[in-house]
């Protein structure tokens, strides 16, 4: 427990640390919220052990939001193409760190539509610490990811800008069927994760908030888990925010090299 809060408080000032690369923008008194968007996120999530100590990690996802017209219909419109990957060290059994690059493309709002790139490679280099603690049979998961992003807007001609983004997640696998997380184990997951951004264009640090309940059940090497997920937080434009409703369904696929798998208990992070 003290290891987690030694983590909170180096998050906590890297984070402040960076604040002054942020540009102070004229933010209006009256905050503009706009009606709630859908989205659907599909993904796949691979997991090699190749020894006690080091993992390959690997994120691909499908991403698809409402329609201009309808933003109740979830899968309306081509959203992104999400992949992230990564080494995994494990210093011991509760902690262990992950680095490696992530290839996001990120496509128009109106495919076809000549005013825009149709879609836009968004280059990031991230590392995170992933910490793991037991709380009776529920597995408690506190993640810090932090992710350096060269991001850049569909419009013609628009240039990329630097940032960095900082996030926190706790996560608790809560067994329904088992006295604790192993093999054909049905659980629910539920999650909140926080979102901070640096960098010259920023007019808020707060980028967003995700609360995330997940239901699903592990079989072998594999996890299936989905579920609602609710967002909210600030747009480009200084004094408006939004909120989308995303279902998200995934498979998680891990695999021990080492000819000695023990049953899933651990090391669910998603």
């Amino acid at each position: 427990m003290k290891f987690i809060k030694l983590s909170l408080i180096v998050f906590l000032f890297l984070l402040k640390s960076n604040l002054a690369s942020s540009q102070n923008l004229t933010i209006p008194d009256e905050k503009i919220g706009l009606p709630a968007t859908t989205e659907n996120w599909n993904g796949l999530y691979l997991k090699l052990r190749f020894s006690d100590k080091w993992w390959w990690y690997q994120e691909n996802h499908y991403r698809r939001r409402s329609s201009a017209d309808n933003r109740g219909d979830f899968v309306g419109r081509m959203s992104q193409l999400y992949n992230r990957f990564g080494m995994t060290y494990m210093f011991t059994e509760y902690f262990e760190v992950t680095f490696g690059p992530t290839l996001v493309w990120n496509f128009a709002p109106e495919r076809g539509n000549p005013e825009y790139v149709d879609s836009v490679l968004e280059p990031r280099f991230w590392h995170q610490w992933l910490l793991t603690q037991s709380v009776g049979p529920v597995k408690v998961l506190h993640q810090f990811r932090f992710e350096h992003r060269f991001k850049r807007n569909n419009d013609l001609g628009a240039e990329f800008n630097y940032t960095d983004r900082w996030r926190y997640k706790i996560t608790a696998y809560v067994p329904l069927n088992k006295p604790r997380m192993e093999n054909k184990t049905l659980f629910i997951a539920p999650s909140n994760e926080f979102f901070f951004e640096t960098g010259k264009q920023v007019w808020n640090i707060f980028e967003e908030n995700r609360i995330y309940t997940a239901v699903g059940y592990t079989y072998n090497n594999y996890m299936f888990f989905g579920g609602h997920m609710w967002t909210y937080g600030p747009t480009a434009t200084p004094g408006t925010y939004r909120n989308r409703h995303i279902i998200r369904l995934n498979v998680m696929y891990t695999f021990d090299f080492r000819g000695k798998r023990k049953p899933l208990t651990r090391d669910f992070a998603f």
